[in-house]
């Protein structure tokens, strides 16, 4: 039988095969939990929008008690209100009286407070706490709250994410007999049978869009070797200002990454599939557990 042939029947048999199921079973394991949290923010975060608009700053209006300080007085009473920091009037209304926007500058944590222009009081933070929880998941699904060098490991992931996704795909195909069964779950089976059914169906009906999240993750992660890809295919014309087309590939880059192109239902359905990494991580991790600790366990 030849190679070929071999692939086709019995693919478990092919050593090349048995090669990349070790390299999808490792990498799994080894980013599976980072795989989990940007799965789980890029979720909710194909609604930032919505999210920044629903939890948006409003105006905070205090009550005139005497008479207004002047920006002087302002900047005297923030510094009294948060003597930790380094304080400067972020934004003064022309509304007497509305709040005063303050910027604290903790050791380079900025944060912008809300001070009574007539009192000196502290009123809080000037974000409310749902826009900056917003904030905070986008720095982890973008940065993993590590600026730079969170950002170039979420790059290394994003490699690592579009690896599963081939090998995942090769190592999915169970032979000319059985491929039909591999489309579907089987909920008759055993809970090992039903467990790997899961993962083999829905790994295959989804592995389109885990490659369009990492592919995609690697390019806004490391934008240059792309931009200059583009500008060697297709340089830049001065003159003219033509749009490229490289441009708008790069540009539906980012529009795929997020869903950001059919509207909701578009956003809907990225976010439903975006947990799909969620389900394949714990069903492969059940099959490793029941492959590889079990049996050396016992």
């Amino acid at each position: 039988m030849t190679y070929w042939a071999r692939w086709v029947r019995q693919p478990q048999t092919v050593w090349l095969r048995r090669a990349l199921f070790q390299v999808h079973l490792w990498s799994g394991i080894g980013v599976g939990l980072y795989l989990v949290v940007i799965s789980v923010t890029g979720s909710i975060l194909v609604f930032r929008s919505e999210l920044r608009q629903t939890f948006a700053p409003q105006p905070i209006f205090v009550e005139a008690v005497g008479e207004r300080m002047d920006s002087d007085g302002i900047l005297a009473a923030a510094e009294r209100a948060y003597p930790d920091g380094s304080v400067r009037i972020f934004a003064e209304r022309d509304i007497p009286t509305q709040a005063v926007t303050i910027s604290v500058n903790r050791d380079g944590d900025v944060q912008q407070m809300l001070l009574d222009p007539f009192t000196g009081a502290d009123l809080g933070h000037a974000m409310p706490r749902g826009w900056r929880l917003t904030t905070w998941l986008l720095d982890l699904h973008d940065n993993l709250l590590s600026g730079e060098t969170g950002r170039s490991v979420n790059g290394i992931g994003a490699v690592l994410m579009t690896v599963l996704s081939v090998t995942g795909i090769i190592i999915w195909w169970p032979g000319l007999q059985n491929w039909r069964r591999s489309l579907l779950v089987d909920f008759r089976a055993n809970w090992r049978r039903l467990n790997w059914s899961l993962h083999s169906a829905v790994g295959f009906w989804t592995v389109a869009f885990i490659f369009i999240w990492g592919f995609t993750g690697i390019y806004l992660c490391f934008p240059e070797p792309f931009m200059a890809f583009v500008d060697y295919v297709e340089p830049f014309n001065e003159e003219t200002f033509e749009d490229r087309v490289g441009d708008a590939v790069l540009y539906w880059f980012s529009r795929l990454h997020f869903g950001r192109f059919y509207g909701m239902t578009s956003k809907i359905l990225w976010a439903a599939i975006g947990l799909v990494p969620v389900a394949m991580f714990v069903t492969g991790v059940l099959m490793w557990w029941n492959r590889v600790i079990k049996p050396a366990r016992s």
